[in-house]
């Protein structure tokens, strides 16, 4: 009757890890600058006291947010992120608490990105985003050489045609 789709087992870099801390940790500081921005004009400017009182406990919750988000999640994400390739689907797989498997057939596979921002370039990374009708799916940390041969399965498989411009 239906074959077996077996769950995918390719792993995500472990250099994904140093990516995303990085990553959090600017934006964790940016958000905490602005927030003490904020409480100094709120003491500068004496406003409403209640103002204070929002403002320190964002401060508080952005703490522990800069906790989880720069040194637990990265590890979960990279030590539950799955992806595969054949030619009949990509599959990616993902999620500690709520896992989300995605079955993406080739035949609605539309385009294939290869992406690389400063902090994947430093550690040599690409993420991948395959654009289907409706949607954009990506499969993030994934070293050079892999990513282009992924890139070129990928392409071969859903028959993409490179269009000279």
């Amino acid at each position: 009757m239906y074959s077996k789709i077996q769950p995918p087992t390719k792993k995500i870099s472990k250099e994904s890890v140093k990516v995303w801390r990085m990553t959090e940790a600017i934006t964790n500081l940016i958000i905490l600058a602005v927030l003490g921005s904020l409480l100094f004009v709120d003491d500068y400017f004496t406003w409403k006291e209640w103002i204070g009182w929002i403002l320190n406990g964002l401060i508080v919750l952005s703490f522990f947010h800069a906790i989880w988000s720069i040194f637990i999640e990265p590890i979960l994400l990279q030590k539950y992120w799955r992806y595969d390739v054949n030619e009949e689907f990509i599959q990616t797989k993902r999620g500690a608490w709520s896992e989300t498997h995605e079955l993406i057939p080739m035949t609605k596979v539309q385009s294939v990105k290869l992406n690389q921002g400063p902090f994947l370039r430093k550690y040599n990374l690409y993420s991948l985003s395959i654009g289907t009708m409706g949607d954009s799916h990506d499969i993030p940390a994934i070293p050079e050489k892999e990513a282009y041969e992924l890139r070129d399965k990928i392409a071969h498989f859903a028959k993409i045609k490179e269009v000279d411009e």
